[in-house]
């Protein structure tokens, strides 16, 4: 209850707070009456509104995503941007941009999809195969390496292509603003991707218990555990498809929600759901807000308050065994 009081306060607040501040009865009354005319009806329905529901969209998968890969790894520190998928999702965006004449933010999506499943291998199997004395580390270790060296290419590759770099910047900041406008187009990934996830928390409660205890209760691991993963990505996809890659949104959501539901994954998801999404909206909000003139980006408003998170987190002997 709390939660859908905060997310709902979150959510007017997004709508009605901005360069022009329109009050929350007014807010209510245009919501009420879509067909009514003048400017601030206007700026709702054509901007606030949209860009209000993609932040909360990319936000629940974010948080889900972030709680699946935890729960999948049982690695404290998992998420997305940390794990350097969000990175790999943005590689293969350059790398359709630059080759393949990619556009739109559908292309943009299946580009994403297919960088976000690359590099969630490869960080996996780089990972599971490190000597950096526990598997937790080694997975954040490798995603570090994976997202430096994504990063690296993606300058290269760009540098020298003036074309391919305006065409880029507008997309490689996690922000929200102008993205509105796809909040149709991305709607049914991340739609499709949250209902996909909600079922996932009793196979996440097995799988936590170990492969044999798992198997034992009648789970296909085989099976269970590369589906959850693919929903995962799915939704790393489609996030960083519609908006660029947001750190740290994954990781903080995934921890509030067991603050809040417990180790209970049933419980805990889609919380982790809300919580993403509060805290996204919230960091555009506020980005909005903090400078008199113009807006920092939500990916740089998420990363100050995910980054002293993650080393808290990092420094907590009862969730990392170095």
């Amino acid at each position: 209850m709390l939660a859908g009081l905060i997310l709902a306060a979150v959510t007017l607040a997004s709508i009605g707070l901005g360069a022009r501040d329109i009050s929350p009865l007014e807010v209510v009354r245009i919501v009420l009456h879509p067909g009514a005319e003048g400017y601030n009806s206007d700026v709702l329905w054509t901007k606030r509104i949209p860009r209000t529901f993609l932040g909360l969209a990319v936000g629940a998968a974010l948080g889900a995503s972030g709680l699946i890969m935890q729960a999948l790894t049982m690695n404290p520190l998992s998420e997305p941007g940390v794990l350097g998928v969000e990175q790999g999702a943005a590689m293969f965006v350059v790398l359709g941009i630059l080759f393949l004449e990619v556009s739109g933010v559908q292309g943009y999506f299946w580009m994403a999809l297919t960088g976000s499943a690359v590099t969630a291998t490869l960080v996996y199997l780089i990972g599971t195969r490190t000597n950096a004395g526990s598997s937790t580390i080694g997975l954040v270790l490798a995603g570090v390496a994976v997202a430096a060296v994504m990063s690296s290419l993606i300058t290269l590759l760009v540098v020298r292509d003036e074309a391919v770099y305006a065409h880029l910047r507008f997309w490689s900041v996690g922000q929200l603003t102008g993205r509105g406008q796809f909040l149709g187009q991305i709607a049914p990934f991340a739609v499709v991707g949250l209902l996909l996830a909600l079922p996932l928390g009793r196979t996440l409660n097995l799988l936590s218990l170990g492969d044999e205890t798992a198997r034992g209760l009648g789970i296909r691991v085989e099976r269970a555990r590369p589906a959850s993963a693919a929903v995962a990505v799915l939704l790393c996809a489609a996030a960083t498809a519609a908006v660029g890659p947001v750190a740290f949104v994954g990781l903080v959501a995934a921890h509030c929600a067991r603050m809040l539901a417990g180790a209970d994954h049933r419980w805990s998801l889609p919380f982790s759901m809300v919580c993403g999404a509060v805290l996204l909206v919230g960091a555009d909000t506020a980005g909005q807000l903090v400078i008199d003139h113009g807006e920092i980006q939500v990916s740089v408003m998420t990363a100050l308050v995910g980054t002293p998170f993650f080393v808290w987190l990092a420094r907590r002997r009862d969730l990392v065994r170095m």
